[in-house]
């Protein structure tokens, strides 16, 4: 038996037993006649004692320990003279009568501590190493809640956890397939799922009524801090549902979640549609800890003779409380940051409103004191406070606005990682033009039923249709998507037809689906949760690749074990592909 006890478990009415413990040595401290080591397992930390006086051999040994040595030890549990009310287990240690070294360590390429010296890269290359350290093992086991309140929560609500395959068929609608070429089929190729989407929907017309899954879903796209090309998905479908039952259902999941892995209440949800969210907010995925709506002043900013403003499709602008002391410099700094070319905006006026009740601006050489001061009013400001204004045109200036109300939130301290903020943005457009390819496109995918009211524009006015879809976002993260799916052959093929599918494209790709739709399709909805930004917004992060046990970076590439990589010629001729050399020039 290695152990009797884990290096966490150790409390003090274990005093007088004898234990036997194993894991890593974090540090060892030399005090002359006393050698401490801290020893580590997944559970915690428990202080090793060694006295010159009691056995100067084992002393001696256990200072030959180095960081990360793997070792078993055998002691008496004993009352700690300096207590460390820090940890657990900080009351007793252990008066160790044997020591045995299990493995030794390399000088590990950073500190394996809470606060490391390491950088992420090189993180990521000893990933197994920084697993070790409480912040990402705190992020491991908080990822393990979550999945299994989800399996405990549905299985209770009766939904079922199917799997769905992972080889499939690639389609055209949304991001890059990751593609597997066929050794048998020459010339054919499976593809990854974005989704399980098809196959969910596949479940609901078996009649198997309420299903889920944590997936796994491959897209090949540019990555980002909350992107990776493999990502976990809770994935679940529902039949003889509408849009509120699936809305409650899922409010009722977060709501657990939240409850029951890092112990908060969520409120209410509150509801938006799109164009709410787009004209307060910017965004389609507004963040609601605080305030800060956009006031539109294209009547009161217009036909004044300041050419940026008359000639602009939108002004907008936001009242940052209490930031009329901004200076100069810091005015210059927020300009600044709105004309950063991922965001674009060309400049950014602002109007003061003093505490003294005097007016400032860098356009008061077109604005009288009144036009002013009618501004601040529709933007419900008070002395103290900032109007910052972006104009052009409408969806861009939206977008860059929502940049900096975001900055601003930052900057004034109102983005609160432990408070949550949860809404439900409904009403979606079901398409969006794209000027490249010259067709609509769907904004979630090509299976979401249009709102009932809609219906008879599909045809007629595609661009004017909204979708019965909802999309879950708290603190200004999305956190998951769904919808209530057409189920009805007929109208499935007008989608197809504002797709600018033919018969024969729609056939080819989504025939199987069409033909099980011929056999009695019940209504069905569903939705995805991202699990990997879910846990991360629980854990109070932004990085999602702090919540995977083995992620990508930003490249996509894994640096532990060096992938993607260059297979061999033999593989490749199995598969019935050749990579030709690039000529030098």
């Amino acid at each position: 038996m290695y152990r009797s006890h884990t290096c966490g478990e150790l409390r003090s009415e274990h005093i007088d037993q004898t234990v036997k413990l194993a894991g890593w040595v974090q540090r060892t401290r030399n005090l002359g006649g006393m050698t401490f080591i801290d020893l580590r397992d997944r559970y915690g930390v428990t202080q090793l004692a060694f006295s010159m006086e009691q056995n100067a051999d084992l002393c001696e040994k256990a200072r030959k320990m180095g960081r990360e040595f793997v070792i078993q030890i055998e002691g008496k549990v004993i009352e700690r003279s300096s207590k460390n009310d820090n940890i657990p287990t900080g009351a007793v240690e252990i008066s160790v009568s044997s020591l045995n070294v299990l493995s030794k360590s390399e000088v590990p390429p950073f500190t394996i501590e809470d606060d490391t010296d390491g950088g992420e890269e090189l993180r990521m290359k000893y990933r197994y190493l920084d697993l070790r350290r409480n912040p990402l093992k705190n992020n491991m086991m908080l990822r393990h809640k979550l999945a299994i309140e989800t399996r405990k929560y549905l299985d209770d609500q009766g939904f079922l956890e199917i799997e769905t395959p992972y080889l499939i068929k690639s389609t055209p609608e949304g991001a890059r397939d990751f593609v597997v070429p066929s050794r048998m089929h020459e010339g054919q190729f499976y593809a990854l799922p974005q989704s399980p989407q098809t196959f969910k929907q596949l479940l609901m017309v078996s009649g198997y009524d309420k299903y889920f899954q944590i997936v796994r879903c491959f897209r090949d796209e540019d990555l980002r801090a909350d992107r990776q090309p493999e990502f976990t998905q809770i994935d679940c479908e529902m039949t003889f549902v509408d849009r509120e039952d699936v809305l409650n259902t899922f409010e009722g999941l977060t709501k657990s979640l939240f409850q029951n892995t890092i112990d908060v209440k969520l409120p209410d949800f509150k509801r938006m549609t799109y164009d709410d969210a787009m004209r307060l907010y910017g965004s389609d995925k507004p963040d609601l800890r605080f305030g800060m709506e956009f006031i539109e002043l294209n009547e009161l900013t217009q036909n004044k003779g300041f050419k940026v403003f008359d000639s602009a499709e939108l002004v907008v602008g936001i009242c940052a409380k209490g930031c009329a002391n901004y200076s100069r410099k810091d005015l210059d700094k927020l300009t600044d940051f709105v004309k950063r070319p991922q965001i674009g905006a060309k400049g950014m006026v602002w109007v003061k409103y003093n505490e003294d009740g005097s007016v400032k601006s860098a356009v008061d050489k077109f604005y009288s004191e009144d036009d002013l001061k009618k501004m601040l009013e529709k933007a419900d400001a008070q002395p103290g406070d900032l109007l910052l204004i972006l104009s052009g045109e409408t969806n861009h200036t939206r977008k860059a606005m929502n940049e900096l109300r975001l900055e601003m939130g930052n900057r004034l301290g109102l983005r609160d990682p432990k408070k949550f903020v949860p809404l439900w943005v409904v009403d979606f457009p079901l398409l969006e033009w794209d000027e490249e390819t010259e067709r609509y496109h769907a904004m979630h995918h090509p299976f979401t039923s249009p709102i009932e009211e809609d219906m008879e524009m599909i045809t007629s006015a595609p661009e004017k249709v909204r979708a019965n879809a909802y999309d879950m976002v708290i603190n200004g993260v999305e956190i998951g998507g769904g919808s209530i799916r057409i189920h009805d052959n007929e109208l499935q093929q007008k989608m197809f037809d504002a797709l600018g599918f033919t018969k024969e494209e729609a056939q080819k790709q989504f025939g199987f689906l069409l033909d099980a739709f011929k056999y009695g399709a019940p209504p069905h909805g569903g939705i995805a949760f991202g699990f990997d930004r879910l846990a991360a917004l629980a854990g109070g992060r932004d990085n999602i690749r702090e919540f995977i046990a083995f992620p990508k970076n930003n490249a996509g590439r894994d640096l532990m074990i060096d992938s993607p990589s260059i297979v061999s010629t033999d593989q490749l001729e199995e598969l019935h592909l050749k990579i030709e050399e690039k000529k030098e020039e």
